[in-house]
This record gives structure tokens, sequence and C-alpha cells, in this order.
């Protein structure tokens, strides 16, 4: 019998088998089409969503359990009796309501979000799209005035569908900005403030337990966790102390610290105060978290440029930094998150001269990553000092010069693991762990020390970040 994951992610969908040595191994992967309806709108098909889910379900064989993971932020609306979506899934990378954030801030909103959910006025989290499905859709408003709407998050819709339990996880729910993060229960002044209807939203549950179960080739098999992506990376790294922290650099960059029972707010600082898990029965567990937009993004943008053809040309760069050279690229190509939090903000590069070739500003956008990053861990650190190393993954840690370029920039011993399915092996072990069953941790690690000292470097990027962030398009 198997203890599987199902990662239902921004680009793809999968299944993941957990090993007996506590690694994650593919069984099966779907991708699923990215929707461009206007510029700054993001959208996925939640039947594709649902059709993906259920293969991949399928293609587990003999499974015990499953556990869940989803995209976080992203979210619609759909009919409380038939469960037929009603809107797309508006994705997280989605802009749609920037105006709104715009006004809200303006009327001093961001007071009550930061003390209530922990989470600054952006259109990155859910609350502002729910709200815009309701106010923008007619079947949304009709299904309202009857009494039959739902609105939630990815996790909600794909749970109330497939196994009849209409619930969100608490990791889920404390990135929607609706979440009062000191009760762990949906605010009624914060659904006020984004127009939600309460009532429409899903109950709030912890992160392991009874999820219901799905009909695979028609046996029932119990879902035992659900939880958001990032967070269940976090868990997937082994992260279990406060202090330790988390990078996975996938199409952004996601810095999770763990805090333990402790929630640190520093929105100064632009950090969010999150919830890292919470098991059946025990007390939530915290952590700080800190995006950055654009990752491997970034590198792809790049890429389509014409930039480099392939990935094996890109990790045999070399030589200087183009950032100590005086070229500097601040990846801002879908705005700044933390600690900046500024959508207005633009992709630049600073520094351009006729030497600079494609190996150079390839070089400066991979730097531009790693810098962004460095800014996020820079500003978690002064609140709760890192433990041990850092532990990196996702697609651009397959790249020396990027792993050596972000040692020497926080000036700090990396750890990459060996195991490239964390995600799916932390949502594995979450959902083994509610069966009762203790799985080893599983997995080497690459370690990558500093190799020159390069922290001054920031200093220099940051003058880069403001001349992004004063060009306003």
């Amino acid at each position: 019998m198997t203890i599987a994951a199902i990662d239902q992610g921004t680009t793809s969908t999968r299944a993941l088998a957990l090993e007996a040595d506590g690694t994650a191994r593919v069984v099966k992967a779907v991708e699923h089409r990215q929707i461009y309806p206007r510029p700054g709108w993001v959208e996925h098909d939640p039947e594709e969503l649902i059709a993906s889910i259920r293969a991949c379900a399928e293609a587990v064989e003999a499974p015990e359990a499953f556990g869940i993971d989803n995209q976080g932020e992203s979210c619609l609306a759909w009919h409380a009796e038939t469960k037929e979506a009603v809107s797309p899934v508006v994705v997280w990378q989605d802009a749609r309501t920037a105006e709104t954030i715009v006004q809200l801030k303006a009327q001093g909103a961001e007071t009550l979000t930061l003390e209530r959910a922990g989470l600054p006025l952006d259109a990155y989290f859910s609350a502002a799209k729910l709200g815009w499905i309701v106010e923008n859709l007619p079947e949304a408003r009709h299904l309202l005035d009857q009494g039959k709407l739902r609105l939630g998050t990815t996790d909600a819709f794909f749970l109330d569908r497939l196994t009849g339990r209409c619930v969100t996880d608490i990791t889920t729910a404390s990135r929607t900005s609706l979440m009062n993060l000191e009760s762990g229960q949906w605010d009624a002044e914060l659904c006020r403030l984004f127009g939600v209807p309460m009532e429409c939203l899903p109950k709030i549950v912890p992160t392991t337990g009874d999820f219901g179960a799905l009909d695979v080739n028609g046996k029932a098999v119990p879902v035992t966790a659900s939880l958001v992506d990032q967070q269940a990376a976090l868990y997937g790294h082994g992260c279990r102390t406060a202090g330790d922290v988390k990078i996975t650099f996938g199409t952004g960059a996601f810095v999770l610290m763990l805090t333990g029972a402790e929630i640190l707010r520093a929105p100064d600082k632009g950090l969010l105060p999150t919830v890292a898990w919470q098991l059946a029965g025990e007390k939530p567990v915290y952590a700080l978290d800190g995006g950055v937009y654009s990752a491997s993004a970034a590198v792809n943008w790049g890429r389509g440029l014409g930039l480099f053809q392939d990935f094996d040309w890109l990790n045999r760069l070399e030589g200087p930094p183009a950032l100590e050279g005086g070229l500097a690229f601040v990846p801002a190509l879908s705005g700044l998150a933390c600690p900046h939090w500024d959508r207005q903000a633009r992709g630049t590069w600073v520094g351009l001269s006729i030497d600079h070739g494609p190996a150079e500003l390839m070089k400066s956008i991979l730097e531009g990553v790693a810098c962004r990053a460095a800014e996020v861990v820079q500003a978690m650190s002064s609140l709760l000092p890192a433990s041990g190393p850092l532990s990196i993954d996702g697609g651009m840690s397959a790249n020396p010069y990027f792993l050596q370029f972000l040692a020497d920039i926080l000036e700090r011993e990396l750890k990459v693991s060996t195991n490239a399915e964390l995600t799916g092996s932390g949502t594995a072990k979450l959902a083994a762990l509610a069966c009762g069953r203790n799985v080893a941790e599983g997995g080497t690690a690459q370690v990558v020390e500093p190799a020159a000292a390069r922290g001054n470097l920031l200093a220099r990027f940051d003058e880069a970040v403001k001349v992004s962030r004063a060009w306003k398009g």
C-alpha cells in the first residue's frame, strides 16, 4: 500500500508516491494551460484541474491514503449543490484587483489587514480576488441570492467536488487575508472589507485529519492531509525548529522561516506571519513568509528573448559576477513582493553597456533573483537568527553559478537536497503521519560553501531596486 501526494501546482498536477527512505517518486504529471484573457490576468480552467487530479490519483498503484497540496492564493467560485465551478480559477499571479488594492490602501484599510490577517494589502492574496468574483460575475451574484454560492481557494473546491468535504486547511486560509491569524477563524470585518460573504466560505480545519475520500478506480481512498505547497515544502525540507529556513526557487521564489508556537509580526520589514501547519489535535505552528514574484519566470523570460537556448549553456556560466562589474537586473517583471510590496515596480537593467552580451545579461538575471531572495532572508534574520545552513530546492538549484552567487551574497552555507520532490515529500509525510506512520526524512544534500565575501554587493543591488521602484510605467 502506498501513501501518495497530489501536488497541484501553478503549471502542472503531479502524483507522487512516498518511498520507504522518505523521498517521493513522481508517478504521473499532467501540465495544464495558462490562460491570459487580458494583460495582468492569469486564469486556470477548474475542470482541467479536476481532470488532472483524477488522472494523477488513478495512476498511483494501491494507494492507502492521499495528501493534497495546493497553489495557495488561487481561488474561484462554485455551486454549492452541483459543485460545478461558476468562475475560472483566478491564479495567485493575477493582478486584476490592483486598482481595488490602491483604493483600499488610500482608505487606510491596510492597518486592519495587518492587524487581523498579518498580511499587507496586495492583489497576490485571495480576498480581493474573491470580492471581484462576487462583484463582477452575474452567475456568482445569482447563486449568492439563492444561498447556493461557494467561494474559496482551489483546495476547498477540489475537496468539495471530489470528497464531499467543503473545508480548507488553516495554512491555506492564512493566505487569503480573510482569516484572523490569532483565532484561526474567518474574520467578519475582513470579509466585509473585501466584499466576501463569510457564509459562502468553507470551514477552516487543521492540516491533517479526515478530508473525506477520493474515488480511485472504484475504491474510496482517504485524504488525510491538505495544505499550501510552500508549507508542504517547508515540512519536506525537514524544518522542525524555530529558525529553520527553506527557499524554493520555482516560478517565483518562496522563503519560509519556522517560528514555532510564536506569531512574529514585522510589517515594517515586509514579512508575513503565516501558519506553517497544524496537526490534528494540536496547536498551530507558525512561520514567516517572504515571496519573490519572479524567479525561474525571469530566467525563462530571458530565454524567450533569445539570450540562451539550452540550460546546459546556462549551467556552465562562470567568472566574476555581473553585479561586481556594475550590471544589475531587478526581476520585478510582475512587481516586487517581500519586503517591498510594490506592484508598480518595473523589471530593470541598470548599467548596460555595448560590451554586455548574452552571458553577462543572463548572469545578471540569475544574480537578481539571488539578491531578491537574500533581501528576504536578511529581513527574517533580523528578527530571528537563521539556524544552520539554508535549505534550497527548485529548478534554479541545478545551476552552479546561481548557487555559488547566492552562498556568496548571503555569506552562509547552503544545503541543496538531492530529493527533488520536497513539496510532494512533505505532503505525503503529513498524510502518513495522520495514518500513524512515521517516515524517514530521506535524501542527501549537496553543501555549497561561500567562496567569496560578496554581501557588500547587496547595497549596490539596492540602488537598482530604487530605480525599479521609481520608474512608473
